[in-house]
């Protein structure tokens, strides 16, 4: 059958002829609607194959991957060797480092594992027990003529011990005293007793060495309650975790004045770094999430101060930045904008976090994902070279290397942004870094501020260790005394103190301590004490000259 044929066929009236070819068009319309249809469904499913795709490397890196973010690309693994590799051609060799040749034998002997102590640290600071060992009268006769040998020397060797810990009983005597004349002619005898000093808990069993070892054990060293309990009666004398509790609580409302001191210096920094993160508190029905937050203070303001909330809202943040008018570094959690809302606040974006989510996006698009952490890695090899600078100097670098990096680099994030779907993953993290630009770009323009969160995320890490041991707190109460104690134990950390040493001595002298002297009792403060004291003795035992 020819055209002409079905042309012919085509009805003669024209009303005819509109209505099949409407029924065409709709027929087509239909047809190209179904094909978008269809479309948009296989875009949908791809996306949702690559979110669980991230969800799954995410979880497993969470579970079994290295904590570090690196790509996990054969290109990223290359360039590393390949780095090495470079920098191993580069470095000179020294003669000494090589070996003199030696037999096989002598090679094998050589590299077989050694006896005996090895390099331990601080190990001729410990203290001595010499124990010496003798002949008996009997095992010195001489096996020959049987004439008694005598001492010609002697040898050496060492042993390490570790003593258990023990508790003790202090009794304390205080005396009276009267006046016999008065008491002989009925007056009043004037009793006195000889006053002994004031205790951290007023009656309480504790001494300051228990209890400094509770906290340091709880909130230092991340051992839950339960754990020291059964510690505790393996060495003699038991001690229920409700009582530690009770005596945490004590010890925490005891050092307030003091954390509170500690978050008015925090304040008064340049530049505070902030992080969060759920810290589960008892409820009726189920665990309430609740918050710890943490803010960390600048190197002229060397404190962290954690701080306890009921919820993430930003009223939290808010009350305890409400003088607050320097520069905020944290994450992109949306309430912080109500933070620095009306007030001179200027919020720092972290890099790290944008890092993150490019990493955990890089198997949607690897190529995309090798080129951006390149560039932001030059950033980082900045912040390398600018580590022992001046904040002047550390800002001129940083005008002059990393300004043109983030100019490229947000070049970048646009084009590709319009090469991925709205919803790829990779787009989302794109999307999250332009969204953030502003905050992004603080540090080039501020010396002062670091280029990432990690110094708050670092804290936040031992929070959940200890959340991870000892599972929850009670009450707000319970929330606020942990907030004061990881504090203190936080800050002795940063300040390389021993914390137990340190608040040993804080719960001796603080109950006793005016307050206009409470600034001495600062972990710096105390630590800089403690090296002029330790000098003044080293300058006193010195011989004379």
């Amino acid at each position: 059958m020819t055209p002409a044929d079905h042309l012919v066929e085509l009805p003669e009236d024209s009303e005819a002829l509109k209505a099949m070819l409407r029924s065409l068009v709709l027929e087509r319309d239909l047809e190209r609607h179904r094909a978008d249809e269809q479309q948009h469904r296989g875009d949908d499913l791809h996306i949702e194959n690559l979110r669980l795709q991230v969800e799954l490397a995410r979880y497993k890196k969470w579970y079994y991957g290295p904590r570090a973010d690196r790509l996990q690309s054969p290109g990223e693994l290359a360039q590393m060797l390949l780095g090495f590799a470079e920098a191993l051609d580069r470095k000179p060799v020294n003669a000494g480092d090589v070996p003199p040749h030696a037999e096989p034998d002598e090679e094998l002997r050589r590299v077989k594992r050694r006896k005996g102590r090895r390099n331990l640290a601080n190990f001729d600071n410990l203290p001595v027990t010499t124990q010496v060992y003798e002949l008996n009268a009997e095992e010195r006769a001489c096996p020959c003529c049987g004439v008694a040998r005598e001492e010609i020397g002697q040898e050496e060797s060492w042993q390490i011990e570790q003593i258990p810990g023990r508790f003790e009983r202090i009794q304390h005597v205080r005396k009276k005293y009267a006046c016999p004349a008065c008491e002989t002619n009925g007056d009043n005898p004037r009793i006195e007793t000889a006053a002994k000093p004031e205790t951290a808990i007023e009656k309480g069993l504790a001494g300051p060495g228990l209890l400094s070892y509770i906290v340091t054990s709880k909130f230092g060293d991340y051992l839950p309650l339960y754990r020291l309990e059964d510690l505790f009666a393996r060495q003699g004398f038991e001690i229920s975790r409700a009582t530690q509790s009770v005596w945490c609580g004590d010890v925490a409302d005891l050092a307030e004045p003091l954390y509170e001191l500690m978050g008015d210096h925090v304040r008064a920094s340049h530049v505070v770094a902030t992080d969060d993160t759920i810290m589960p508190m008892l409820s009726r029905e189920k665990c309430a999430n609740a918050r710890m937050w943490v803010y960390v203070g600048d190197d002229a303001h060397p404190y962290n101060v954690f701080d306890f909330t009921l919820s993430r809202g930003r009223d939290g943040p808010k009350y305890f930045l409400k003088d607050y008018d320097q520069v905020l570094l944290a994450d992109g959690y949306g309430g912080y904008n109500g933070v620095v809302a009306g007030n001179g606040i200027v919020r720092a974006g972290c890099w790290a976090h944008l890092r993150r989510k490019i990493i955990d996006a890089e198997k949607t698009a690897p190529e995309i994902a090798r080129k951006a952490i390149e560039m932001v890695r030059a950033l980082y090899a900045v912040e390398k070279q600018a580590r022992e600078l001046s904040i002047a100097e550390r800002l001129g670098l940083r005008r002059q290397q990393s300004a043109p990096v983030l100019a490229e680099l947000r070049g970048k994030f646009l084009d590709w942004k319009e090469q991925l779907l709205p919803k790829h993953p990779m787009a989302e993290a794109i999307g999250y870094a332009l969204s953030q630009w502003a905050e992004l770009n603080v540090f080039p323009t501020d010396g002062a501020v670091p280029i990432d969160n990690n110094v708050s995320e670092r804290e936040m890490k031992r929070v959940i260790l200890n959340r991870k041991n000892s599972l929850f707190v009670g009450n707000a109460r319970g929330g606020r005394t942990a907030a004061i104690l990881a504090s203190l134990t936080s800050t002795c950390r940063r300040h390389e103190i021993d914390p137990q040493i340190y608040l040993t001595q804080l719960l001796t002298n603080l109950p006793s301590t005016p307050h206009s002297d409470l600034s001495t009792w600062l972990p710096d403060q105390w630590k800089l004490r403690q090296k002029e004291r330790l000098a003044e003795l080293q300058h006193n035992a010195a011989p004379a000259s």
